[in-house]
């Protein structure tokens, strides 16, 4: 009965700070005091300082801003406009032509990101303008960049991936490496997509491009390069068990600064812009994840997440059943709340259920982060659909109706994962990691 009156107690805190606009970082610690002060005899203010402290000072938590510095300057530099021009000779004789670039730009910038917005931001400050221009239809521009952007979670480096990885204390190396194949193939089934239009409106092609040669296509790629070194030397070093995530963060930031001089686009401005956007972004994650902690912590002494995952257990759902149930929770909760605040609000109930059910804690962070990116493209919080809206102008409801397909290949995905898991486990369980893991 008491575990009953905390969930209720806890809810009704939540939900009233939520919508009295509070951030969510100190709405999760005000919501952790009410229920240490309500329901324990431990003294909230000690209990709050010591798992904040402890929360934000692990050294795995080091990658989260590196790798937002990363992305920040990179998308400070002339990097799309080069992108654009590295993938459109490539992309151009495949059916549905230059709309590949959004698939294919937004998974190369994924790989040097780890940023939803970031990537669509980056990617569509090149393709949109170009696309417009050639012709394309616009649901087709706008539905497939929103969808695309989504790889920016799942795609190591993935921010989401790093926090749910601190939440739950797994390795961070090991997510990263779970996410290469599921992301790849997500981009697959965008790209067949788009091939499926190529030749289902074949009167909404746009003319097309004029020929050229395999030389012409070789000398305009070459400004894929840089980008590709920083990919294949951040991923690789982790790969490869020659660094540690954290490791592979600060070489991925020497070498964005190094790109971004070459380009000749780093300017004390760029340079400063750039920090203080990572800076702003990691505060936020940081307050967020400690608020997480002391509500985790405050939830353990009320004893309601062993007392669900012990009803959970009664049940005797199949894991089959358990992923549908959290598949539809997830897609509500992403309606209201973004991909990181759903992942560190829910991880101490959800994970002694999965834990009981005997899901891999690797497979389930992949699936969060699927069902995380369907939050992103659908209304009325979905951030996409906002970043989208300002780059285009289009209402948001036309925006949310251009990504539907988008959204219904995320849930074959998650079928896909439930029917294939070692999708996501083969890598990171023939992976050598280095120190620290």
């Amino acid at each position: 009965m008491s575990e009953i009156l905390a969930t209720v107690v806890f809810l009704v805190v939540l939900f009233t700070l939520l919508g009295s606009s509070v951030w969510i970082g100190l709405a999760l610690m005000a919501v952790a005091w009410v229920g240490m002060e309500l329901f324990t005899s431990r003294p909230a203010g000690d209990a709050m300082i010591t798992t904040i402290w402890t929360s934000s000072s692990s050294w795995t938590l080091t990658a989260l801003p590196l790798f937002i510095w990363m992305g920040e300057i990179l998308y400070r530099t002339r990097l799309s406009e080069d992108m654009f021009r590295g993938l459109a000779p490539w992309m151009r004789k495949l059916p549905g032509g230059l709309l590949h670039t959004n698939i294919a730009g937004c998974t190369i910038f994924a790989a040097v990101s780890g940023s939803s917005a970031a990537t669509l931001t980056t990617v569509g400050k090149m393709s949109i303008p170009e696309l417009r221009s050639r012709g394309y239809p616009e649901y087709m521009i706008v539905g497939t960049l929103a969808g695309a952007a989504t790889l920016g979670l799942m795609i190591p480096p993935s921010l989401t991936l790093i926090v749910y990885g601190v939440t739950i204390n797994e390795s961070i190396t090991k997510l990263f490496m779970a996410g290469i194949i599921p992301g790849l193939v997500l981009a697959s089934l965008f790209m067949t997509y788009i091939i499926g239009w190529h030749y289902l409106r074949k009167d909404q092609r746009p003319p097309p491009e004029p020929a050229m040669s395999f030389a012409e296509m070789l000398k305009e790629s070459r400004f894929l390069i840089p980008v590709l070194m920083l990919v294949f030397t951040v991923i690789g070093s982790m790969y490869f068990g020659w660094a540690t995530a954290t490791e592979a963060a600060a070489v991925g930031v020497v070498g964005a600064l190094a790109l971004a001089a070459m380009q000749g686009s780093l300017s004390w401005s760029s340079f400063s812009a750039s920090l203080m956007g990572a800076t702003r972004t990691s505060a936020m994650i940081a307050l967020i994840l400690m608020g997480a902690a002391f509500l985790s912590l405050a939830m353990g002494f009320t004893g309601l997440p062993s007392a669900l995952a012990a009803w959970i257990d009664a049940m005797e759902l199949s894991p089959v059943i358990l992923i549908v149930a959290l598949t539809i929770f997830y897609i509500v909760l992403g309606m209201f709340l973004d991909g990181i605040s759903s992942v560190v609000l829910t991880m101490a109930i959800v994970e002694p259920m999965i834990r009981q059910a005997g899901i891999d804690v690797i497979w389930f962070g992949i699936f969060i982060v699927v069902v995380v990116e369907m939050a992103q493209v659908t209304p009325p919080i979905g951030f996409n659909l906002f970043v989208l809206q300002g780059m285009t102008n289009h209402e948001i409801s036309y925006i949310a109706k251009t990504a539907i397909p988008m959204v219904g290949l995320m849930i074959l995905m998650v079928i896909i994962l439930v029917v294939w898991p070692e999708i996501a486990t083969w890598l990171p369980n023939n992976i050598r990691q280095g120190p620290g893991g």
